[in-house]
């Protein structure tokens, strides 16, 4: 059996989702939308949802612990030409803080917990148990990998994996976004949308955004996919009497970013919602 093939298999019996990756650490493209990583790894921007590939998809999307899956014929002709393997960090409830220099190394040792680390080619992946907003250049050479990321299997490191704490979670934290949360379409009144208010108490209300944020909060996959389905969902119940407020999109919209979504994603998802309900 292909090297690569059997760690692949080893690591998804251990709760690890996997994928093949190529040389220079790029993912297989399993149609020819994605051939070459065309589609830059990411979801279908027209629809806000998934791409339109078949399963399994391409990049982070594509990991898996299925056996069936990684067996399978497309992903076999994958692994004879893989490179490497790499997991997805948030789908195993981890997060790593790729380190890539010296530089950033002596930072983390005086800044972050302590926890398991794992040598790379240029510095060090330092593990922690616990999902996170993914980010890129969070300070000079350092970079956040857990939900909607990968990062290559490189062994598994030294140490004790400890808890994600607030220390490690602020590195993602961006200044509050001067984006507006949704289309002006959401402030129309109920009469000048024609539509009925069924919402009698405003618990009505809170309880069906309250339930549309764990839904997007408890996903594990599949993000862009939820938040839109989610979306469509609000404003199918909610959309046409006016009872939506900024504040309400906002807390959605929070929700979603928290797993990583970017306000433009939240934003294009929402006009596709409206749109598609012809709102």
């Amino acid at each position: 059996m292909n090297t690569l093939l059997h760690m692949a298999l080893s690591l998804a019996a251990d709760g690890l989702p996997v994928l093949p990756l190529r040389k220079g650490k790029v993912p297989f493209g399993n149609c020819p939308a994605c051939a070459k990583n065309a589609c830059s790894g990411r979801p279908n921007m027209k629809t806000s949802g998934p791409c339109t590939c078949p399963n399994p998809c391409h990049g982070w999307a594509a990991a898996t612990t299925d056996p069936g899956v990684i067996i399978s014929s497309t992903w076999v002709r994958a692994w004879r030409e893989a490179a490497s393997v790499a997991y997805h960090p948030g789908g195993a409830g981890l997060t790593v803080v790729d380190l890539d220099n010296a530089e950033a190394i002596a930072w983390a040792r005086a800044t972050l917990p302590a926890t398991r680390i794992v040598r790379t080619t240029r510095g060090e992946h330092w593990l922690y148990q616990g999902v996170m907003q993914s980010a890129n250049a969070v300070r000079p050479g350092v970079d956040i990998k857990s939900t909607m990321a990968y990062a290559r299997w490189l062994g598994p490191g030294t140490g004790t994996t400890t808890a994600l704490l607030d220390v490690v979670r602020a590195l993602a934290v961006k200044e509050p976004s001067t984006v507006r949360p949704g289309p002006h379409a959401i402030a129309v009144s109920a009469r000048a949308m024609g539509g009925v208010c069924r919402h009698r108490t405003p618990a009505y209300l809170d309880r069906g955004i309250a339930m549309a944020e764990q839904r997007i909060t408890e996903t594990r996959e599949a993000v862009h996919a939820t938040v839109y389905r989610t979306f469509l969902a609000v404003l199918s119940t909610h959309g046409r009497c006016g009872c939506l407020t900024d504040a309400h999109v906002a807390r959605l919209f929070t929700a979603a970013q928290a797993k990583g979504e970017s306000a433009r994603h939240c934003t294009d998802a929402w006009t596709n919602a409206l749109t598609r309900l012809g709102l």
